[in-house]
């Protein structure tokens, strides 16, 4: 399904707080078989978004880059990897990590929402949104992120909330 980031975008402004009150709730009192029920969930919400369509997540956020993604992208481009780092990458202090300078990432294609560096992408990409992650409860402080700018985590919270 085709994602319309307006129409997404007032949804969140809307449904915001009452989801991350509806986190909160999920991560001090977790429902027996989250874990399961988030996987049933997941499967249903790849049914439903297409990543390509949307691309929010590139064009609002940042991955954070390991020093293995580092050295792997810095491989594909044929450059050292301090090269990377100097021309793309910044270090955050607060989060100890290494992030994109500018959004939206400079490796989307913005004509097809497609990553130019997909076989190379950070693990952090790769993992994204982290829907099914085994102890989901481990989680919810990042699916508490991920709602504003990702819908399909946006749909995972809202089947939770009918079926939970």
């Amino acid at each position: 399904m085709q994602v319309n980031l307006r129409s997404f975008k007032q949804k969140v402004r809307y449904h915001q707080k009452a989801f991350k009150r509806y986190l909160g709730k999920i991560e001090k009192n977790p429902p027996r078989g989250l874990d399961t029920i988030a996987a049933t969930i997941d499967a249903e919400v790849w049914k439903e978004i297409d990543c390509l369509s949307c691309a929010n997540c590139c064009k609002s956020m940042t991955p954070t880059f390991t020093g293995k993604d580092i050295k792997r992208i810095a491989a594909h481009f044929e450059i050292k990897p301090q090269e990377l780092k100097d021309k793309w990458l910044a270090f955050d202090k607060k989060g100890d990590d290494w992030v994109n300078v500018k959004q939206p990432c400079q490796f989307l294609n913005m004509e097809n929402n497609m990553c130019s560096i997909y076989e190379v992408r950070p693990e952090d990409c790769a993992g994204f949104p982290h829907l099914k992650k085994k102890k989901m409860v481990e989680y919810i402080h990042v699916h508490r992120q991920n709602i504003e700018h990702c819908p399909a985590t946006y749909r995972m919270v809202e089947k939770m909330m009918e079926r939970v």
